[in-house]
């Protein structure tokens, strides 16, 4: 019977087979995924994607840019945004 915790959709099972060919499970967290535009739904560019210990330790300058909504549109999006401020 499995812990509570492997039940969880969070972790991966991988099957090894052993030396003794025996087939067994590993257990592995899921990877995080790529930021997206909240707008277009593009794939974010200079933003990091890393699991939270990692990303604990990254400087706020490398988690996302430094420029307005920097890690939540897109440039081509913020670029529009900003035209339409203007006007």
């Amino acid at each position: 019977m499995n812990e509570g915790s492997k039940k969880s959709t969070r972790v991966r099972r991988i099957i090894r087979k052993t030396p003794g060919a025996r087939h067994v499970f590993h257990y592995e967290q899921k990877g995080p995924h790529k930021a997206v535009c909240a707008k277009c739904g593009v794939q974010l560019h200079g933003v990091a994607s890393e699991r939270g210990f990692i990303m604990r330790t990254l400087s706020k300058t490398e988690k996302r840019p430094s420029r307005p909504y920097g890690g939540v549109l897109c440039s081509s999006c913020t670029r529009e945004l900003q035209k339409a401020k203007a006007r």
